[in-house]
Formats: C-alpha cells, structure tokens, sequence
C-alpha cells in the first residue's frame, strides 16, 4: 500500500485491486484509470470515465514529491511507501541516515567569496561559497540542512579539483 498526500492536506492509501483486475483501489474504493505518454512529455489519464491531461512540473526524489499540472492547478503529491512507515516507526527516517556530504571543489578554481562560517546553520539550497573556474563565477549550494564544522579555504585563494572547501556536520 502506497500512501499519496495530495498538497499536504488529502490522504489517500492506494492498493492493488484485491480482484486480479490490475487495477487499483483508492481508500478501499476501486478505480478505473489509464494513462497513456504524451509526445508533449505530459500524461493523457482516464480515470473513472474522466479524461485528464498531466503534466509533470518537478520531481524531488529525495523527499518522494511530484508536482504535476492538471488544467491550470497544481498539485504536489507526496508517497510513502511501506518501507518509509516502517523506517519511521523505529525512529529511522531516510533523511536522517542520509549522509552528510562535505563540499568539495568539482575542478580547480579560484575562491571568490566564503558566505559561511563555522558554527553556522546552513539550510538546502543556501549558497556557501563562490568559485571562479574558466572565467565563470560558480555559486556552490548546500545539498542538505547541516551546521558548517569548518570552512578549509579562504578568498582570493586557488583550489585543486576533489579538494575539501567546506566540512559539514
């Protein structure tokens, strides 16, 4: 059973139909539905005599969420799978093991600029630090929400490809 929350407020459990159809039951409730790829890169669904058509906006498959387009809404539906229930129940969650990576310079470069500092509560998608490679400025995000244990370079300072710029915790 697969959970589906629809924009963080509609819950639906979604199972194998129990009568060999293929199909699927939505809430205990059997549904009827197709989709079929679009060459647009969109889905045409039908879905209990209704035809829709989908199309993906995002995908984030760290958290398990699809954005999708139906007509002009949007709808940000998150999956759960068993295996996350499960991992959760004991305390465990994905995001929690998940290892936290240190930054490191992905070609050799100059440092521009060092937007942290240690001690610092970094959030995903902040940047940290900027590097010039081959004439452009390249701004280094975070990946994941971490506290930065110690900056290793400073301004105006050049760095070798796979050198640690910044190490997280």
């Amino acid at each position: 059973m697969i959970k589906a929350t629809v924009n963080g407020t509609q819950p639906f459990e979604i199972t194998p139909a129990g009568d060999g159809s293929g199909g699927v039951e939505c809430n205990g409730k059997q549904t009827n539905w197709s989709a079929v790829a679009l060459p647009s890169g969109g889905f045409s669904i039908l879905m209990d005599g209704k035809s829709f058509v989908a199309q993906v906006v995002k995908t984030d498959r760290d958290t398990k969420t699809l954005t999708f387009q139906v007509a002009q809404a949007l709808y940000e539906v998150a999956l759960e799978e068993p295996m996350d229930r499960l991992l959760a129940s004991m305390g465990i969650s994905e995001a929690s093991s998940r290892k936290v990576n240190d930054i490191k310079a992905p070609m050799p470069g100059m440092v521009l600029k060092v937007l942290v500092s240690p001690g610092q509560a970094i959030h995903k998608g902040d940047p940290v630090l900027i590097l010039e490679a081959m004439k452009m400025e390249n701004v280094f995000k975070a990946t994941v929400d971490a506290v930065v244990k110690e900056v290793k370079v400073t301004e105006r300072t050049a760095v070798e490809k796979g050198e640690v710029l910044i190490v997280l915790e």
